[in-house]
């Protein structure tokens, strides 16, 4: 698979990033004296364990996206989708720990990188099919 290793350069990136929210949301977990396997009970563990839940809900849709994507259209530019899902989660991130209301932002940067992945990888695979 010649010419795919930014889309696998990504998805790395990406699973590091799970990895470190689950960190954050396991640091919070001592911070906050929660006990597992409670989710609830102090306010910024739960925002935390939010953010992590909801990139892991994230991440069957965005990484076979990224990779059809990448195959059908151009794994540069897949890549560079995949790099703006990462910054969206992060500001997601940023956002709904200081103020859960304003998480948007970052939601919807990486929902329309998302969204571009999975419209492309749709019309590369039918034009690739109709070839």
């Amino acid at each position: 698979m010649r010419g795919m290793e930014p889309i696998a350069i990504v998805t790395v990136l990406i699973l590091i990033q799970y990895f470190i929210f689950a960190g954050l949301v396991g640091k919070v977990r001592v911070q906050t004296k929660i006990d597992a396997p409670a989710v609830t009970g102090d306010p910024i563990f739960e925002r935390y364990f939010r953010v992590h839940q909801n990139t892991l809900e994230q991440l069957i849709v965005v990484l076979p996206a990224l990779w059809l994507f990448g195959w059908f259209i151009d794994p540069l530019v897949g890549g560079a989708l995949g790099l703006v899902f990462i910054l969206g989660r992060w500001i997601y991130c940023r956002d709904y720990v200081v103020r859960p209301p304003s998480r948007s932002r970052g939601f919807v940067v990486g929902w329309l990188a998302q969204i571009i992945l999975i419209l492309g990888a749709l019309i590369g695979a039918i034009l690739s099919w109709l070839e």
